[in-house]
């Protein structure tokens, strides 16, 4: 039988390929560097003040005040960073964001599509970069600030040909080991 790169199971052309996992990526975690320092400075700013606010205010209300700061400027941004995810498998590509209403997007590696790498001048100094795939039929899938996208694109270039390759393969129903029927003399 033979071995396929790419981690790709050496198996039978009846059989279908096991679709494998190749990667799991989250948005570059870059975009969390603000929600930490405010997260920092929200509470040096708390310890400072607590105990010497002037008449009119008083502890709690600098309590409620930096937690309400801490939620809407750190744990939202975090939560949102930590609910979108991008899913690479040795047969599709799938797109999943959201926390109460998830919404789910995916594109077979074997349909073939178009792969643009976009790499701003921040995204360029930490590695990330946007991934725009589109097949020409559906809206395009847009993976954003992908941490090593350089490296990312290779993979998905890699397993969209392994598709298309074991798509004409078992589309040719080649069989390895069968041997073709012997013409009569």
């Amino acid at each position: 039988m033979p071995s396929y790169p790419a981690g790709r199971p050496a198996t039978p052309p009846a059989a279908p390929s096991p679709e494998l996992l190749v990667a799991r990526v989250r948005g570059h975690a870059r975009r969390l560097v603000w929600s930490a320092v405010l997260l920092i400075a929200v509470a040096g700013a708390t310890g400072y003040l607590y105990g010497g606010l002037p008449a009119p205010f008083e502890d709690w209300m600098l309590l409620a005040a930096a937690g309400a700061i801490v939620l809407v400027g750190s744990v939202v941004p975090f939560v949102v960073w930590l609910t979108r995810t991008y899913t690479i498998t040795t047969r599709r590509v799938i797109a999943k964001r959201g926390l109460l209403a998830r919404s789910h997007t995916e594109l077979s590696h074997t349909r073939g599509y178009g792969i643009r790498l976009r790499r701003g001048v921040l995204q360029r100094l930490w590695g990330a970069g946007t991934l725009t795939l589109s097949d020409g039929v559906s809206a395009p899938l847009v993976l954003r600030n992908v941490p090593d996208a350089r490296l990312v694109h290779e993979v998905l270039a890699d397993q969209v040909e392994m598709s298309q390759i074991q798509a004409h393969r078992d589309s040719q129903g080649f069989s390895f080991g069968h041997q073709l029927p012997a013409t009569q003399a």
